[in-house]
């Protein structure tokens, strides 16, 4: 059952505050307390959670561990004491709860029992990544950056490598991955240890035996690709098997070892050579769920439910026939089902499906969903956020009803001026139905410009969905119109639609654009037409670039994030080749160059003439930093107005909340310019770190 609409209600809400609103600053951006993912007790009592705030003296973000309990109606979470600063909890099956906290250098595991202290139950002597407890609660698995030497998670006694300089040497790919340079040897691997007297023994036990790759996978693998079995005797894992071809596939597998380490894993998935992800294990140990692909080298390719018999190795596709791609995994407590969210028409739902028959329900209604936890009785916990606001926790009944649990950002959101939202839907290319968004200022009447946000991905979607990094409803504060097209190539319509980009980077997709903007100003006078920028990150970068050269007239300005401008330059310096090398044909450059130059930005820099933005990163291993100066110096030489702003301490994603600050100061100063209305927000860095405690509501 679909529920009732929550963000009419919630947007009635902020509305009823607007005579006292004031403009959203990328400030009340950053200062908002961001919900981490959260665990619930094997009860259904509690729910534990990080609440972050950012510290702007220290210029990073700082967690603080909370309880709530669920079975007190209005119940407010209660941070938990001796955990002020812990992170990634976890309940035990006697309702202890585990989680990471700093201890000096390094984090290490604690144990909070019910009513008791919190313990120090580690002592690692390096980093970690990450741990998944058991659910008999007897082991615990933790994974952390270590030497293909080690027998230990602690790894003392190695030799020092030699070197005579400080040049580090290569002999195959990856020699870099997103952000971090690779250190030969080194990979993220899988220990576990046995519980003993409450706490770790020994120096943990390698699981992955002979087998060379990172697990969880990199670079946003976590504890999703890692489960136990419910009795903690065997261990599931995914991993991509390293070597010359690990820049080139897709293919993760899924392996299972007893957890004990006393056998080399097994490769369940090994007749698949696309992607297996995503492992969950049945209540009763009988069924292991995963997500599985069926494209060897393609990223974006339709990841089905899959069920595997556990003892005979049967394996059968639940989500065969149901034109979604699954994006998590949820047994119910009985068993008879899952839940599953999916990517569906702007909005990321819930959906239950049968485990005999694959019959997919659809369970809520907007907004975008993720982390659920099953409860007893059949109900559910998970967080969601939309356009309107950032990440809340909600409970879901098993018939269907919707309740917030928590309103963490209550107060902030009531000062800020009301939004409304609206979908549509128009014929783009190939005749097909395409949807896109627009955003606008509610308390006003007036004329606004446009901000017209193009996604990235390509196979993405600028959902209904909060986002920290572009936010929809900050380009509203200085008085535009955001509006945003899902592009062929978007996600949550189907496949065939997703796969629609492959090989047409700038054909179909920008037909799209061009119509969605033409449709969405002809059918709302309030939209400024011929005052519109265009803005877009990755793809959308790319598209930025595609733009000046090929739709040169229609936009006053353009800010190009991380956008590629030389397709042949990005063919040999990007870090995961089977993406760029899919998205041209599935051939390397030299094979097929004329599929790579077909929709390069850079042979139509002739045709450039709108002002542009450029922005960059130094760490940006996806889509290099050269790409960007390469873009402004043509710019420059063209006598374009033109601007470059390039972080030496940023990726692909611009995470620092001083650098946010500073990115939508400067893209609003950019914009105020050349639309002539809408100016940038002001905004004082606080000189003290944000509170801790989310606000009551």
């Amino acid at each position: 059952m679909i529920q009732p609409n929550l963000l009419i209600a919630a947007a009635a809400v902020l509305a009823a505050s607007s005579a006292n609103a004031r403009p959203m600053t990328a400030v009340d951006l950053q200062s908002m307390h961001r919900l981490g993912g959260p665990d619930v007790s094997r009860d259904g009592r509690y729910a534990a959670f990080t609440i972050s705030d950012t510290d702007w003296a220290k210029n990073k973000r700082v967690n603080s561990l909370y309880l709530l309990d669920l079975t007190r109606a209005g119940a407010q979470p209660v941070l938990v004491q001796g955990a002020e600063k812990g992170h990634d909890p976890a309940f035990g099956p006697d309702g202890s709860l585990w989680f990471l906290m700093a201890v000096g250098d390094h984090d290490q595991l604690f144990k909070k029992s019910p009513g008791g202290a919190a313990l120090q139950v580690s002592n690692f002597a390096g980093d970690v990544g990450g741990f998944r407890l058991a659910p008999s609660g007897d082991r615990v698995a933790v994974w952390a950056d270590r030497d293909l030497r080690c027998t230990s998670l602690d790894c003392t006694g190695l030799p020092e490598k030699q070197r005579i300089g400080s040049g580090r040497t290569y002999d195959q790919l990856f020699i870099r991955h997103w952000d971090t340079w690779a250190e030969p040897g080194v990979r993220s691997r899988l220990f576990t240890f046995p519980v003993a007297a409450g706490k770790l023994a020994g120096a943990g036990v390698p699981i992955e035996g002979s087998l060379v790759g990172d697990t969880p996978s990199k670079p946003m693998g976590g504890a999703e690709e890692i489960a136990f079995s419910p009795d903690g005797r065997t261990i599931y894992f995914a991993l991509r098997e390293a070597g010359r071809i690990e820049s080139l596939s897709t293919n993760l597998d899924i392996f299972a070892a007893p957890s004990d380490g006393s056998a080399p894993p097994v490769n369940l998935t090994d007749a698949n050579d696309a992607t297996d992800t995503l492992p969950a294990v049945s209540p009763d140990g009988r069924t292991l769920a995963y997500a599985a692909m069926a494209r060897p080298g393609y990223e974006s390719d339709r990841l089905v439910l899959m069920l595997r018999d556990l003892a005979t190795g049967r394996t059968r596709p639940l989500t065969q026939a149901w034109d979604r791609s699954v994006g998590s995994i949820e047994w119910a407590r009985d068993g008879r089902s899952l839940f599953v969210t999916a990517g569906d028409t702007l909005d990321e739902p819930v959906f239950r499906i049968d485990a005999a028959s694959g019959t997919v329900t659809r369970l809520t209604g907007e907004g975008s969903y993720g982390n659920v936890h099953a409860l007893p009785g059949g109900g559910l916990v998970a967080t969601m956020n939309s356009v309107l606001a950032p990440d809340d926790l909600y409970r879901l009944e098993p018939g269907g009803r919707a309740s917030q649990l928590t309103q963490l950002n209550r107060a902030l959101l009531a000062q800020l001026d009301p939004v409304s939202f609206k979908k549509f839907s128009f014929t783009g290319a190939n005749n097909d139905r395409v949807w896109g968004w627009t955003l606008k200022p509610a308390n006003t009447a007036a004329k606004l410009p446009i901000a017209f946000l193009v996604h990235g991905g390509p196979q993405g979607s600028f959902s209904n969905s909060w986002s920290f990094r572009w936010n929809p409803r900050l380009f509203t504060a200085p008085g535009y119109a955001a509006v945003s097209v899902d592009f062929h190539g978007s996600t949550g319509y189907g496949q065939a639609f997703t796969d629609a980009i492959n090989r047409n980077w700038g054909g179909w997709p920008l037909e799209d654009l061009q119509k969605g903007l033409a449709y969405a100003t002809a059918n709302d006078p309030q939209l400024e037409a011929d005052n519109a920028c265009a803005l877009g990150g990755s793809y959308g970068g790319y598209m930025m670039n595609w733009i000046e050269g090929r739709w040169p007239d229609r936009f006053r300005c353009i800010v190009q994030h991380d956008g590629v401008f030389d397709a042949r330059a990005m063919a040999y310096e990007t870090e995961e080749l089977w993406f760029d090398e899919w998205e041209h044909g599935g051939h390397p450059y030299y094979e097929a160059p004329q599929e790579f130059e077909r929709w390069n930005p850079v042979n139509f820099v002739q045709n450039w003439k709108t002002p542009q933005l450029v922005i960059t990163s130094e760490k940006d291993f996806r889509i290099p930093y050269t790409q960007g100066i390469a873009a402004f110096t043509a710019l420059q030489r063209r006598n374009i107005p033109s601007r470059l702003l390039i972080y030496p301490d940023e990726n692909h994603w611009v995470l620092k909340p001083k650098n946010s600050v500073q990115w939508y100061g400067e893209v609003f100063s950019w914009m105020g310019r050349w639309l002539g209305q809408g100016q940038p927000i002001p905004a004082a860095i606080p000189v003290t770190p944000a509170p801790g405690r989310p606000e009551r509501g």
